[in-house]
């Protein structure tokens, strides 16, 4: 079976000017960055005197630094998973035969859709609190990414779900499966497959999201170099602070990395498997059950 073009393949010509705009490009960049790190040279932000504070235990830089890095990842890891599967549920929900409960879910999702994340973290850290609540700075910044991210993955997850072939899923009813085994034997999988991409990049967006704890005074990773600005300028000025920002941002940018590339490993196995799996299909003998082999061309 071949693979449909949805465009034309470039000609010889084409190809050239393609590599000419791609040297062009690739010199441009390489130019700007020649000018950028020649003007923080002029200003001695390249002395590395000052980036070994970064690594100096007598500082408390790499300290503070971590126990951020770590407050941060602890409510990003309980924002993703949380949110992850609640998003799951709303959008099994959003699409539901009931109409009340499509009702419900759907205004639960477009009104935490369309308010900013950082009013919800300050309705439930600054407002709750009015009511007898008082949630801590943790529980309103997990509370926040968990509630804004759930209705954004609730409307991936149900894209994924309805860009199955309808005819995958009427084969599965064809052979008595229920609706649940439907969707978490023949749908899910094949969703989460097409998602992946998508949703990692959401993942990244909520960990990234995480920073607006600075707001609301949760001690994460962002508000870790603050701090060590704040403790630095009376002593050495701001000296230092293009170096301590500069590696916050860095660490934000190995972790999202590091996401990136474990979401690719997976989705290297889950495409593996598939393959193994429609070997064994083929494998099947003549003879086998009907029923079976329907089960298996549905997944």
């Amino acid at each position: 079976m071949t693979t449909p073009v949805l465009f034309d393949l470039p000609g010889p010509k084409a190809r050239t000017r393609i590599r000419i705009g791609t040297v062009i490009g690739a010199l441009l960049i390489l130019g700007l960055v020649a000018v950028v790190l020649i003007r923080l040279a002029g200003n001695g932000q390249l002395d590395g005197q000052r980036w070994a504070v970064l690594f100096d235990p007598r500082t408390g830089v790499p300290q503070t630094l971590g126990r951020t890095l770590v407050n941060t990842l602890e409510v990003a890891a309980v924002g993703m998973v949380v949110a992850t599967v609640v998003g799951l549920l709303l959008a099994v929900g959003r699409l539901s035969d009931h109409r009340a409960v499509r009702w419900v879910v759907g205004l639960y999702i477009e009104f935490f859709r369309a308010i900013p994340l950082l009013v919800v973290i300050f309705a439930l850290y600054f407002v709750l609190p009015k009511y007898g609540i008082r949630p801590s700075a943790f529980q309103a910044l997990a509370g926040g990414l968990i509630l804004y991210n759930s209705a954004v993955l609730a409307e991936i997850f149900r894209a994924g779900i309805l860009s199955i072939d309808k005819g995958q899923s009427e084969a599965a009813f064809g052979i008595g499966m229920r609706k649940s085994q439907v969707m978490t034997q023949i749908l899910l999988p094949q969703a989460t497959r097409r998602m992946l991409p998508v949703l990692i990049a959401q993942l990244v967006v909520l960990l990234k999201d995480s920073s607006l704890g600075f707001i609301i005074g949760y001690f994460e990773l962002l508000r870790g170099a603050r701090s060590l600005v704040e403790f630095f300028t009376p002593r050495f000025g701001s000296e230092y602070t293009f170096q301590l920002y500069v590696a916050a941002g860095l660490i934000y940018i190995v972790i999202n990395v590091v996401l990136s590339q474990v979401a690719k490993y997976v989705e290297r196995r889950t495409r593996r498997n598939t393959k193994t799996a429609a070997v064994k299909d083929i494998a099947l003998p003549a003879d086998a059950p009907m029923g079976d082999r329907s089960a298996t061309s549905a997944t």
